[in-house]
């Protein structure tokens, strides 16, 4: 409300008034997707928010505001997208683990090895990729796995999680390009001051 009535109080000049309520809307809608997109690209690491779907819902905020056309082809295509990644991120790092001989304890594993690596990032960017492995072994291994079992178990889950990670992250950051290059066409409708 405080954010509606400031841009109220910028556009308040006679000949804009009847435009003003819709470009303050659009203006809205612009940064609430912009910060949807932004948290989607960061859910493409964290395994509690799903990356993609955040970032289809900052593209649908975006196509909301009245300066940009709707297309509801693309939208309909990049939700079936973000919907997939999305399904993929838990069907991946299963294939993967089952692929090398784990169990679902490797990928219990693998999720709170990155979950540690997030809270403590105490390795930096090497610990996202450090501490899913150290999970997925530690967790075959108190599965009973032998050591080389555990170890080849721990590769899979590891090889799956790295790979639907990639994928979100790729999702988001081109679902976030899509978002920049579109607003960024109908700059002049959504900006109307700075023409």
């Amino acid at each position: 409300m405080l954010i509606e009535n400031i841009l109220l109080a910028v556009t308040n000049h006679y000949y804009l008034r009847p435009i003003k309520k819709i470009i303050v809307m659009d203006i809205l809608l612009l940064i609430f997707g912009l910060l949807l997109m932004f948290l989607g690209v960061i859910g493409s690491f964290l395994p509690i928010l799903p990356g993609p779907p955040i970032s289809w819902l900052g593209l649908l905020l975006l196509y909301l505001t009245k300066a940009i056309p709707n297309d509801w082809v693309f939208l309909g295509i990049t939700f079936v997208i973000a919907i997939v990644v999305f399904v993929l991120d838990y069907i991946i790092p299963a294939i993967g683990t089952k692929k090398f001989g784990g169990s679902k304890a490797g990928v219990i594993g693998t999720t709170i090895g990155l979950i540690v690596a997030l809270v403590f990032p105490i390795l930096g960017v090497f610990g996202i990729i450090l501490w899913p492995f150290v999970g997925a072994l530690v967790g075959e291994l108190l599965n009973k796995a032998d050591q080389k079992t555990a170890l080849k178990a721990a590769f899979g889950s590891f090889l799956g999680f790295l790979t639907g990670t990639f994928l979100k992250f790729l999702v988001g950051i081109i679902f976030f390009g899509l978002f920049i290059s579109k607003a960024w066409v109908y700059k002049e409708a959504l900006f109307p001051y700075f023409n």
